[in-house]
């Protein structure tokens, strides 16, 4: 809940900065407040670990919250307000109603911080914490001998780790367990503690979790060393036992398992601990965090997998069951259904065998129906472990795993509409010259090293796409955000889907409703709206009503008429506008130009039947919009939209003469209109002036007809030093030298470019490129061939649709870093060289709708790869 205070300091300084000349003559007040709150927010930083389950403090933090809430509302109503006909008449009427309601909270606050104490507010226990601590290490340090029963035998995940602890490195190795709390990385790491095929001289396990005492971990290693207990002196320096554990040592061959290693800077105050040693000694460490693991020298950190559904009902048979060889016949069903609710989570398991143990068969029909909320909610170790990594986040990234609880279970989010949805939210802080999309992208890989998300999808050069939650983690993200009133969920699933409070700031809709009048409570506190279902009833009452909504994202609506989207105009706080599914809009109104604070509209998966009104120029504070790219027309006034970062879906035309000064852009994507060549040549001289651009498309109108002009020189594009991904789809009559292409490109997507044999000398020469597309007639010659030290950096190759492609010819020397290709619709492709065997890097091959390539594959060497065939 504490998190929350953070959110409201953020928003009020954000206020401040944007709304100087509005809030002139209450600045002041405003001021001290945020200084109230601030200095608030560092007593609630200190206690909230320590208090958390302490009633009177939730209590107190609550009654905080609400009037940080308050304030925001009172500036933003007032600020709302400013926006509206005939406000300036009553400006002095309300100025003066505004001043009372900042002094009232101030006073408030005042009396609430001073009576802290009275709110169990004490000062740290170092005693009491000690001994939290012990009990949380108690249930994490496996017993001296674990039984057979206590894990279930992840055989490949052990055999990778056996492999990397028995490489016969000249110094100590480092290997490392990585993943999510009760992933069971502790468990596995004590099996290879105890492995018969892991040979040393002298092979130690040692717990460090987040509060350790350094001399005491020392202490733990000698004693793991000596296998027998040491007798400890406070007065003995951690210099003399970092020698002692050196001398012992130094002429062994040894394996040190530091299990629950949290910071980076806990790496580097032990390793100075460990020698060289003889060959093929080791350091293994788990953690949560993938960023320590590579700190420490890691390369390649081991995450294990989840639990099969089968794998978790052993489990649960082997904790709940084990007077059973098998799991009974009449409880399967019913242990099926649990076990999936814990979503191969082995701590979970764990817990819930725990849970059923001794149970008859009506309990285990009652429990069955709620083991999830038992499991997240019970104080027990599951809670426990993912509380502590819940609490040792930052506060801003507190407020991002909560905001993951509003997208349904297993859903898939895409990377780059989270950020710009963070982005809207405000709630992450500056950090150096990094823009806020940065500063959002960093908190996504931040909250992957700790497994607090799991990556969803990757790209084909292996960078995460989007990312998800497992459920066991959502369900931990949702009840702390409600704690807070951070979020509401409507599922649609009867009664128990109502949400308990209507004063929650985000709300996500996820079932199906006949009518939404339910909403209409909500409207006065909301912030973010999101439905995730399809729309099929109007709801422009949540237009008009919910004035200071920042967020709003419909899935699927259909064929609304003026009135519906009118209302949006109300609107005017809103900074994401997105439509999530096809939605059909008969009429997008002209009065959407009055949403001048919008920095997301999100319009890819609209059909828009009639024109888009020209009023999108009015928007300057658009930093991201997305077209369908067949709806919008090159005739938009865009000019003044000099903070897009991100523009795509939009045919040249005349807003193509301001494109020079959009000098924040970073993804854009153009359709050229063929009769209007001043224009592209136009469009080439002002990209090349865009230095942030980092990924651009530029597709010919008319492409897929022979009729299609093709693209003017591309040597103009060698300026985009910055550019990393291109995508071009029309005629290229020549393709330029290899020096004239941007010097930075990674990823380059061809379709209809039509290019001849000669072409390929010229790519292959790309220094840094690395995933080639050639698609859809990209390439009409019939005869590839990739030469010695060709494509020396290339890790992706697909060959689509190349329908006049017989011939194939790798010469030795040639892609040696390939390690993806894809081959598919290449019909014709019948004689394929040897040199295909010399790609020793390919690790996935794909073929499909190629039948003569695939013999050929398969005929030439079985062995070359391990393929997918997807014909």
């Amino acid at each position: 809940m504490a998190e929350s205070i953070l959110a409201v300091v953020e928003k009020l300084t954000n206020l401040l900065a944007e709304e100087t000349r509005l809030l002139k003559g209450v600045k002041d007040k405003v001021e001290t407040l945020v200084k109230q709150l601030n200095l608030i927010e560092g007593v609630v930083k200190d206690a909230d670990a320590k208090q958390g389950g302490n009633e009177a403090y939730n209590r107190w933090l609550s009654q905080i919250r609400d009037l940080g809430y308050q304030a925001v509302d009172v500036i933003e109503t007032y600020r709302n307000d400013s926006e509206s006909p005939g406000f300036f008449s009553l400006k002095v009427f309300r100025l003066h109603n505004l001043n009372g309601e900042v002094n009232k909270i101030q006073s408030s606050l005042k009396e609430l911080f001073e009576a802290k104490a009275g709110f169990g507010i004490a000062p740290n226990n170092p005693e009491r914490d000690e001994a939290n601590e012990r009990r949380l290490r108690s249930w994490r340090e496996p017993p001296a001998i674990m039984k057979e029963d206590d894990f279930i035998d992840l055989v490949e995940d052990t055999k990778v780790l056996i492999a990397q602890l028995s490489s016969m490195d000249p110094r100590y190795g480092v290997v490392s367990i990585v993943g999510m709390g009760g992933l069971g990385k502790t468990t596995l790491a004590n099996k290879l503690y105890s492995h018969t095929k892991l040979k040393f001289d002298c092979k130690v396990f040692i717990s460090v979790s987040k509060d350790y005492r350094k001399k005491e971990i020392l202490y733990g290693i000698l004693e793991g060393i000596c296998a027998k207990k040491i007798d400890r002196s406070e007065k003995e320096e951690e210099k003399d036992l970092i020698i002692k554990v050196h001398d012992l040592l130094k002429e062994k061959s040894y394996l040190v398992i530091l299990d629950d290693l949290w910071e980076k800077e806990d790496w580097d105050n032990l390793k100075e601990t460990f020698p060289s040693g003889m060959m093929g000694s080791k350091v293994m460490l788990t953690t949560r965090n993938r960023e320590v693991a590579k700190h420490a020298g890691c390369i390649n950190p081991h995450e294990p997998r989840l639990l099969t559904e089968d794998e978790s009902l052993e489990l649960l048979r082997k904790k709940a069951l084990p007077q059973h060889a098998q799991f009974p016949l009449e409880l399967e069903k019913l242990g099926r259904e649990m076990v999936d609710k814990c979503r191969g989570l082995p701590l979970a398991v764990v817990v819930l065998g725990g849970l059923m143990s001794g149970k008859s068969m009506e309990e285990w029909e009652i429990l069955s129906r709620n083991s999830r909320w038992s499991i997240m909610n019970d104080v027990d170790r599951v809670s426990t472990i993912l509380a502590l990594s819940y609490n040792h986040l930052p506060f801003h990234l507190k407020l991002c795993f909560q905001h993951l609880g509003l997208f349904p279970e297993d859903f898939c989010i895409p990377k780059n509409e989270l950020i710009r949805l963070w982005v809207a939210e405000r709630f992450l802080p500056q950090q150096g010259e990094d823009t806020e999309e940065g500063v959002a992208e960093k908190c996504i890989y931040e909250l992957i090293n700790r497994s607090m998300v799991l990556v969803g999808m990757r790209t084909s050069r292996g960078r995460v796409k989007a990312i998800r939650i497992h459920d066991v983690l959502r369900d931990f993200s949702i009840s702390k955000a409600k704690e807070g009133n951070f979020l509401e969920i409507y599922s649609g699933k009867g009664v128990g889907s109502r949400p308990r409070s209507f004063e929650s700031r985000r709300l996500a809709i996820h079932g199906t409703y006949n009518d939404y009048a339910f909403l209409e409570k909500h409207t006065p506190h909301l912030r973010s709206l999101h439905f995730f279902n399809k729309v099929d009833r109007k709801i422009d009452f949540v237009y008009k009503n919910s004035k200071l909504l920042n967020v709003l994202e419909v899935t699927g609506t259909e064929y609304h008429g003026k009135q519906d989207y009118k209302a949006l105009e109300n609107l005017t706080q809103l900074r994401y506008l997105g439509f999530r599914g096809r939605t059909d809009m008969l009429y997008m109104p002209s009065s959407i130009g009055k949403l001048m604070n919008l920095q997301t509209l999100d319009l890819r998966h609209c059909v828009i039947i009639s024109a888009i009104p020209d009023v999108l120029w009015k928007m300057r504070r658009l930093r991201h919009l997305l077209f369908n790219s067949e709806s919008v027309s090159g005739n938009l006034k865009l000019d003044g939209l000099t903070q897009l970062q991100t523009l795509k879906g939009v045919s040249s035309g005349r807003w193509a003469r301001g494109l020079v000064r959009m000098s924040y852009m970073r993804r854009l994507g153009i359709r050229l209109e063929s009769r209007s060549s001043p224009e592209k040549l136009n469009i080439f001289n002002s990209v090349t002036t865009l230095r942030n651009l980092q990924s651009l498309s530029l597709k010919m109108q008319y492409a897929p007809y022979e009729i299609a002009e093709p693209f003017p020189p591309l040597e103009q594009l060698s300026g985009c030093v910055n550019l990393q991904k291109l995508h071009l789809i029309g005629e290229i009559k020549k393709l330029p030298g290899a020096d004239e292409f941007p010097p930075n490109l990674g990823k380059l997507v061809l379709e209809y470019s039509k290019l001849q044999k000669d072409s390929i000398a010229t790519l292959e020469k790309l220094p840094k490129l690395k995933m080639l597309n050639l698609d859809d007639r990209s390439y009409v010659s019939c005869e590839l061939v990739c030469s010695p030290e060709g494509f020396p950096q290339l890790e992706v190759l697909h060959l689509k649709s190349l329908r006049s492609l017989k011939e194939w010819t790798v010469e030795q020397g040639a892609m040696m870093n390939l390690k993806h290709l894809m081959v598919h619709d290449c019909k014709e492709l019948k004689q394929v060289s040897d040199g295909l065997k010399s790609l020793i890097t390919l690790q996935d091959l794909e073929i499909s709708r190629s039948p003569d390539f695939e013999h050929l594959v398969r005929r030439t060497d079985q062995d070359l790869v391990e393929f997918t065939d997807k014909n």
